[in-house]
């Protein structure tokens, strides 16, 4: 088991208003105090892709919207990710409605790779959303057997 981590204790001043908007969030979101509250929004904004060099090693999801309709817009889409396929372990696709298909692409690798896959998905005429998320990863060799203790 883990040592525990020593906490640093600061002070936060926040408007009023803000204050009772937060204290709803927290209270929504199900946390029970602020504290861990205010830990996890700044693990958030830490990860956040552009705040990280591109050497990184990470893994995470683009997830994209677009209208399926859109000509080859489908074959381009598969096109770009076979380009990427050592940075991808898997998808997802979902018919969200006559129009329109939602894909969940679950990747690992540089982030500088992974920031140029979801540039290229975005580009596409047709494409209505297309969102990176990511976490730091260890680098990981798919090629060794992993075994469970």
């Amino acid at each position: 088991m883990a040592e525990k981590e020593e906490l640093v204790r600061f002070g936060v001043s926040f408007p009023a208003p803000l204050i009772v908007q937060f204290d709803r969030y927290i209270d929504e979101q199900g946390y029970t105090n602020r504290s861990e509250a205010i830990r996890d929004m700044a693990r958030r904004a830490l990860l956040e892709p552009s705040r990280m060099s591109g050497q990184e090693h990470v893994a995470g999801t683009i997830v994209l919207v677009y209208d399926h309709h859109v000509s080859d817009l489908p074959i381009v889409l598969m096109e770009v990710q076979h380009r990427f396929h050592h940075d991808i372990i898997s998808n997802m696709h979902v018919h969200l409605n006559h129009d329109q298909c939602l894909e969940v692409i679950v990747v690992r690798g540089e982030l500088m790779r992974l920031r140029e896959l979801h540039q290229q998905i975005q580009a596409q005429k047709g494409v209505i959303y297309a969102d990176l998320s990511v976490t730091y990863a260890d680098k990981h060799d798919v090629t060794k057997e992993h075994k469970h203790t």
